[in-house]
């Protein structure tokens, strides 16, 4: 059982024969009394500030478990996140990679058409130089043997013949001596 300053205070000593000086005694006991009131008051705030910081350690643990959690969701939705932007990396890297291979491989084929389309007409201009070359050759044969100078047609008159050999700027052959068309040698050539 715990002595209360009161139980001090209200204290009786026998008094005996040779005994202690009742007031210094009291005095004594006062002193006491008042000593304990204060380290029991003392006391009191001390508990009552240790349950204080007792609740609020119990909530700095609540908040350190939540903070604990809260890191680790968010280590795992880092790690999440980092794992879903290297997929999408690599499905845009792959993605690339095919359109990139599907312009190489039009621009060689366009490459190949262009250069098949050169190739072609570089040989139909050789067809029409060979074939322009033949008829200019050929015109320029029938124009040096003169044959067809000295030897007029024997049954036309001599106004038959200057009609025949007008020199006028309105003179307009009879047979039709036109260029011909590449496609139209490329026929020729072909039958």
């Amino acid at each position: 059982m715990a002595i209360t300053p009161l139980d001090i205070q209200n204290k009786e000593f026998e008094r005996a024969f040779r005994g202690y000086d009742i007031e210094d005694v009291d005095e004594f006991l006062d002193q006491i009394a008042k000593d304990l009131e204060i380290l029991i008051s003392d006391n009191a705030v001390l508990t009552d500030q240790l349950e204080q910081m007792k609740e609020k350690n119990k909530n700095y643990h609540k908040m350190e478990g939540t903070m604990h959690n809260a890191i680790v969701v968010a280590q795992e939705t880092a790690e999440e996140v980092k794992h879903i932007a290297k997929r999408e990396a690599d499905l845009i890297r792959r993605e690339a990679e095919k359109d990139a291979q599907r312009i190489i491989d039009e621009a060689r084929y366009r490459s190949t058409k262009i250069l098949s389309e050169q190739e072609d007409l570089f040989k139909q201009a050789q067809v029409f130089k060979m074939r322009f070359r033949s008829f200019i050759e050929a015109q320029l044969s029938a124009l040096e043997s003169e044959e067809w100078m000295n030897n007029p047609p024997k049954d036309l008159g001599a106004s038959e013949r200057k009609r025949t050999f007008n020199t006028d700027a309105d003179y307009e052959p009879k047979s039709d001596y036109r260029m011909r068309s590449i496609e139209e040698t490329e026929n020729d050539t072909e039958r």
